[in-house]
């Protein structure tokens, strides 16, 4: 079998060194191979635990589970897509400065609450933006990572230290 790799994995370095040069107010962190499945069904009958379940449109879903996760949901129509996208979370105390750089919609709390997500662009990139307690979840299709890290990169600089 051949070796997985991370669309981000040779840039996970360069990702943590935001947080240094930021002094924390903003954080990048590649979370790769998360099980994805895109599911056309009623919400009733969706998984449960550490499965998340994220609304897409008005009768598609897509659960987010830990790697290695179940990939069948039995009697639905359900296609893995875990090897379509990639995450990155963001976060920290300027993350929606950030965010809103890149970003159109309104992310602020009182408006996207933890568990929201929506689907937009972020960088001119089709993305999946996610709320979580801890910050945001981007999923980003893997041809486009690259670019959205390289993006998040440069927008960083605006919160280092030195300005």
């Amino acid at each position: 079998m051949a070796e997985r790799r991370s669309p981000l994995g040779g840039a996970a370095d360069r990702l943590a060194a935001v947080a240094d040069a930021t002094g924390g107010a903003v954080t990048v962190a590649e979370v790769p191979f998360l099980t994805q499945l895109s599911v056309r069904v009623f919400p009733a009958v969706l998984p449960s635990g550490d499965v998340s379940v994220l609304q897409l449109g008005p009768d598609e879903w897509l659960t987010v589970g830990p790697p290695g996760g179940a990939t069948e949901l039995a009697g639905l129509s359900v296609v893995d897509v875990s090897a379509q996208r990639t995450t990155v979370a963001v976060g920290g105390s300027r993350v929606l400065d950030l965010l809103a750089m890149g970003c159109a919609l309104d992310l602020h709390p009182r408006v996207f609450r933890v568990g929201d997500c929506a689907q937009t662009t972020m960088a001119h990139a089709p993305v999946v933006i996610w709320r979580r307690e801890a910050g945001y979840s981007i999923l980003v299709r893997a041809s486009f990572a690259a670019h959205l890290a390289e993006w998040l990169l440069d927008a960083a600089q605006e919160f280092t230290d030195g300005d």
